[in-house]
């Protein structure tokens, strides 16, 4: 009988001297998974070199799908109302699990930097910053 948790848990094995263990879960043993297509955990993409560029480009596209829904809808440009909703809604996106899978390529800096100077430009006042 294969429970819930198992049927949503699988192992990855990194690294060319792993043991590859198998593990159990309650009466059953969990699936031993090879690498192929990046596995998504916790929202975070995985893949075989832990290379964490492929998060940065849906990150990035869902923080500016946001970022003009509200530019569409917001008559005001003034920084106090833009920033706030910036900071509740956009930057989530950003940040998420950032200290995992924190930008270590330049193109993938420039990328997230981009929406950020997105909303400096939306900002009246600060569009000379960018």
């Amino acid at each position: 009988m294969i429970l819930k948790e198992q049927a949503n848990c699988k192992v990855l094995h990194l690294g060319p001297g792993n043991p590859q263990y198998q593990y159990r879960l309650g009466d059953g043993w969990v699936e031993r998974r090879t690498w192929g297509p990046p596995e998504k955990d916790l929202g975070i993409l995985v893949d075989e070199k832990l290379d964490m560029s492929r998060q940065c480009v849906p990150a990035a596209q869902k923080a500016n799908c946001i970022l003009g829904c509200i530019k569409r809808s917001m008559a005001s440009r003034l920084r106090e109302v833009i920033l706030p909703l910036y900071s509740a809604l956009v930057r989530p996106h950003l940040e998420y699990c950032v200290q995992l899978w924190s930008p270590q390529h330049k193109k993938d800096m420039d990328l997230l930097e981009r929406v950020q100077r997105r909303v400096m430009k939306m900002i009246r006042g600060m569009e000379h910053l960018c």
